[in-house]
Parts: C-alpha cells; sequence; structure tokens
C-alpha cells in the first residue's frame, strides 16, 4: 500500500480541536495498516513535515495525501491536482466541489449521503470516527445529576435550561479542557448535548458529534440535538433523549425523571462495535485497497458525465420535452 500522508494546518496551538483530534486518532489508527505520517501546512513544526518542502520531492507516486480541513479543501485540491489525494470529510455545507479523481472518506453517514448526492461520480466510504477504551461504564457511584460542556452548547442550554435545573439538582457545567474525559462522563447521570445553535452559525453541519456517543458508552443518560452526524446513532426514546423539547419545563420535568432512574435506558456493549478499533481496522483494511486499487487506474479517462447544475437543468428541460412529446404524439 502507499503511504499516506494527514495534512492538517498544525498540530496543536490555535489549531486545537475536536476535529484535529479525530483526525490525529485516525492517523494513529492508518498506522496499524500501513505507514502513514502527518504533514503540516501552514505553521512549520519541529520535527514534523512540511508540505511545501515535501513537494520539492519528484517522487511522490507512491504516497496519497489526505485532506481534511473543511475551508483549506479547495485550495489544496487544487494545489494536490497531480497527485493522489483523498479527502477525509467531516462536516458538510462548505459549498466546494470536488473532481471524482479524490475518493470521499466520510466519518457518517449523514456526511455520506451528502456527497452520494453532490459527487455521485466519486468513490465513496464509511469509516466512523473511534470511541477508545477508555470510554466504558465503570460502574461507579455518579455523583453529578447533570453534566455538560459549554462549547458548543445552544444560549437556550445554558441560559435557559441550565440555571433552571441548578435550582433543583447538582449541575456541572465544564468551559476547559479536560484531562480524563471518561472518568467524568462516569460521574455523571446525565450528559446535555446542544449544538444546532452553533453548527447553524458556523454555516456547516456536525460532522459526527462524538461525545454523546462516548457518554453514552460510559452509561449517560444523554439529551441531545440531532443534528447533522449525530443522526447517524442518537434514536430518541430508545438511546437517548431529544433535547430542547418544546418547552424548557418540559425539558426540566424529564431530565429530572431521569436523574431518579440513572439506568432507564442499558445499551448493550455491541451497540458501539462499529465504533470500536478492531471495526475501524477492518474497514480501512477493505477502504485502503480499493483506494489503492483506483489510483493504479488513474490513468484511464473519467468518461461519466457529472452532475453539474447546467447538467441539472439540461436533464430537467428535456424531462418537460419528453411529457409534451408524449402528450401530443
Amino acid at each position: 500500500m502507499r503511504k499516506l500522508y494527514f495534512l492538517v494546518p498544525g498540530t496543536g496551538g490555535k489549531f486545537a480541536c475536536g476535529g484535529l483530534w479525530a483526525e490525529l486518532k485516525t492517523l494513529h489508527l492508518v498506522k496499524q495498516v500501513c505507514r502513514a505520517d502527518v504533514v503540516t501546512y501552514r505553521q512549520k513544526e519541529k520535527d514534523t513535515l512540511f508540505l511545501d518542502d515535501l513537494l520539492h520531492d519528484e517522487n511522490l507516486d507512491d504516497v496519497i495525501f489526505v485532506i481534511s480541513w473543511g475551508f483549506d479543501i479547495p485550495q489544496l485540491a487544487n494545489k494536490l491536482e497531480p497527485y493522489h489525494v483523498i479527502y477525509h470529510a467531516h462536516s458538510t455545507g462548505y459549498g466546494f466541489k470536488l473532481p471524482a479523481s479524490i475518493p470521499i472518506i466520510t466519518v457518517s453517514r449523514n456526511t455520506m449521503g451528502y456527497w452520494g448526492q453532490y459527487a455521485p461520480n466519486s468513490l465513496i466510504y464509511y469509516l466512523p470516527n473511534q470511541i477508545s477504551d477508555e470510554f466504558r461504564d465503570l460502574k461507579i457511584e455518579r455523583d453529578i445529576d447533570v453534566l455538560v460542556q459549554a462549547r458548543k452548547s445552544s444560549k437556550y442550554l445554558l441560559q435557559e435550561l441550565i440555571p433552571a435545573l441548578k435550582q433543583q439538582c447538582n449541575v456541572v457545567v465544564v468551559d476547559s479542557y479536560i484531562e480524563d474525559l471518561a472518568k467524568l462522563f462516569n460521574r455523571a447521570k446525565v450528559y446535555l448535548y446542544d449544538s444546532a445553535e452553533y453548527w447553524g452559525m458556523q454555516g456547516v453541519s456536525e460532522g459526527f458529534g462524538l461525545q454523546p456517543l462516548e457518554a453514552m458508552a460510559c452509561g449517560c443518560q444523554v439529551f441531545s440535538s440531532i443534528n447533522g452526524g449525530l443522526s447517524d446513532y442518537l434514536d430518541p426514546g430508545f438511546n437517548c433523549y431529544k433535547i430542547a423539547g418544546y418547552a424548557r419545563d418540559y425539558d426540566v420535568k424529564r431530565i429530572l425523571r431521569i436523574i431518579e432512574k440513572p439506568e432507564a435506558i442499558i445499551l448493550p456493549e455491541s451497540f458501539f462495535t462499529e465504533y470500536r478499533t478492531q471495526n475501524i481496522l477492518n474497514r480501512l483494511q477493505v477502504i485502503l485497497y480499493e483506494i489503492n486499487d483506483f489510483f493504479n487506474c488513474k490513468n484511464l479517462p473519467g468518461n461519466i458525465q457529472d452532475l453539474t447544475s447546467i447538467r441539472v437543468a439540461q436533464l430537467r428541460i428535456q424531462r418537460v420535452f419528453d411529457k409534451l412529446k408524449n402528450k401530443f404524439t
């Protein structure tokens, strides 16, 4: 297999975020299947490859560049046009198009459906984000009634629901980095997550939404929004509860009721198998084998007509013409 270079703007500092950590976790998993390394393209870092330096190498046929940073994708795709490139797609809604020569690996079925519509001639694969093994139910005492992470939370959650809950139960709001998030989830009875407003303001989708799934794996009862990639695995009434349910007092009533019976929904470990390490490694083997085979045949002419806006307009006009023709003949 070809070596994979995972492109990120930087590995920390101002670039630190959930998307970066998810990409680096994927890199770590890929290293168990084939050769792989991280490459930065905005900030130079000690002991880390830099893209512009790397492109001076004339022999890059044996490598594949993995691009993932949403707003940078059009520029990176254009810059790397002569090379083998994969788009590792998290969020959707950035508005760019990709040539069919770039395979797409999506982190959620929600994102896969988006690219299935807007890149119908591309190779598209599904590779979910990983739930690390430390996220499991430790069966310890749950001394936190309600846990919330402030980042990405809606104003409704922080300014209306949380103040109302604090009058009746023990609420912990986290607004900084937590070293051992799995232990914190194990201490909580209920976890609240409401990101629809945040992603709506950003203009792009929730790519995966790892925290609610991690909380569920730790035995938390989850109240969450169901936007974007969250819809992949959240099933209100069966494995979680929908937050912001019409009225604040109704939310308070439901949450307090669940606090009284913190094992209202018990999920088997098999539910999380899809997101555990071994399944992801198995999928990586298949996906990377197929993509390597595709790049071996990339010299074939791409002759499937793209579904462009002009093409769609032509098809609509043709449909109207065919209807008129059938009506008068």
